[in-house]
């Protein structure tokens, strides 16, 4: 508590916001976490800067970027026999190409909400004549848990439980951001979550071969701002360096222990991305000493070709070339009780953000 009381300052705040109309340039400044995003919604801090700097929401979204293939597969194992799901609370409303989890689970589907896959291996134990399959999406951040989860089971012979493998890693997918010539950001408000597990060091090195500046912050509206001063001020100077105002939490080589977890069990590999493609050393995928715990080694999973929607912007929105309201299904077809899209439907989505706090 006593961070955040010296973090909400209006005086800081003013005299901060008065620097940095100083600037007469137009920025595009990318912040890559959901948190952030909905931060920034929330105390209308756009509403704050002067016009020609310009915020963008970019794919740190775990539930919007996991692509329509892997919700269609994971609807399709929820229709076997003797199969319990499990899963975070965002995912089960992401619509796939015919339904969706929230859907399969009103038909009578064997579909929990966990806050946690160790959840998951309570179940397992449970009921051992089924098999538990945790859908295992995310970032870095819930890499370490989910490992765990594997950790465990291999340790206690828990024979019944898998993953649905999903997880994501995110520098390299802000490299693939940076080199797009139509996005042009020329800044970043690293994510924070992600950071307090990879610390700043991978952000420091693609700092050294891309040249755009970053600064790793954490989420009170003062975080936010102090990070586009230190933006605005590295960018009119050309530095592309990154600067960790997030200390208190992020430090250089991140959680130690928590890394070690994920190298045990996981291994880099590409993943397919929502709006940005397959893109290398992007996902993890458990190493082969882990693969019975695979659930698509352990059951003959038939790829399907899903259906898109090519009204839905969310792909778009996510790689920051559109915004929510330039996609003709926002609000009139797709809003939280229709969801179109997972921008729409996740708490750090860019369209459910705007649809809650923007002016429509």
């Amino acid at each position: 508590m006593e961070y955040i009381k010296k973090l909400n300052n209006p005086k800081l705040v003013e005299g901060l916001l008065k620097e940095i109309s100083y600037n007469k340039r137009p920025i595009k400044i990318m912040e890559v976490c959901g948190t952030h995003t909905m931060s920034i919604w929330k105390n209308g801090i756009k509403e704050l800067l002067p016009q020609n700097i310009e915020l963008i929401s970019g794919p740190g979204c775990p539930v919007c970027v996991t692509p329509k293939s892997y919700i269609d597969k994971a609807i399709e194992l929820s229709k076997k026999d003797n199969i319990i799901i499990t899963t975070f609370g965002d995912m089960i409303k992401v619509p796939g190409s015919n339904s969706s989890l929230k859907r399969e689970k009103a038909f009578g589907r064997d579909i929990r909400i966990v806050l946690s896959p160790l959840d998951s291996i309570k179940i397992a134990k449970k009921n051992p004549k089924k098999e538990v399959i945790f859908l295992g999406v995310g970032f870095e951040t819930t890499a370490p848990i989910i490992a765990l989860s594997i950790d465990i089971a291999e340790k206690e012979n828990i024979k019944n439980y898998s993953i649905l493998q999903g997880l994501k890693t995110m520098p390299n997918a802000i490299k693939t951001i940076i080199i797009d010539p139509e996005i042009n950001i020329d800044g970043f408000i690293y994510p924070g979550h992600v950071s307090t597990i990879i610390g700043v060091k991978p952000f420091y090195d693609l700092s050294k071969e891309i040249k755009i500046p970053g600064v790793v912050a954490g989420f009170q509206y003062m975080d936010i701002i102090v990070a586009i001063y230190f933006l605005v001020k590295m960018i009119n100077k050309k530095e592309g360096k990154v600067k960790n105002i997030y200390n208190r939490v992020v430090k250089y080589e991140g959680n130690k222990r928590a890394l070690s977890m994920i190298d045990k069990i996981f291994t880099p590999s590409s993943s397919i991305w929502r709006g940005l493609g397959n893109i290398e050393n992007t996902g993890l995928i458990l190493k082969k000493k882990y693969n019975s715990y695979n659930i698509e080694s352990k059951l003959d999973i038939k790829e399907m070709k899903s259906k898109v929607n090519k009204d839905c912007l969310c792909g778009e929105i996510l790689k920051g070339k559109r915004k929510p309201i330039e996609c003709k299904l926002f609000v009139k077809i797709c809003n939280p009780s229709n969801p179109i899209g997972p921008c729409m439907i996740s708490r750090e989505g860019s369209c459910g953000a705007y649809y809650t706090y923007g002016k429509i």
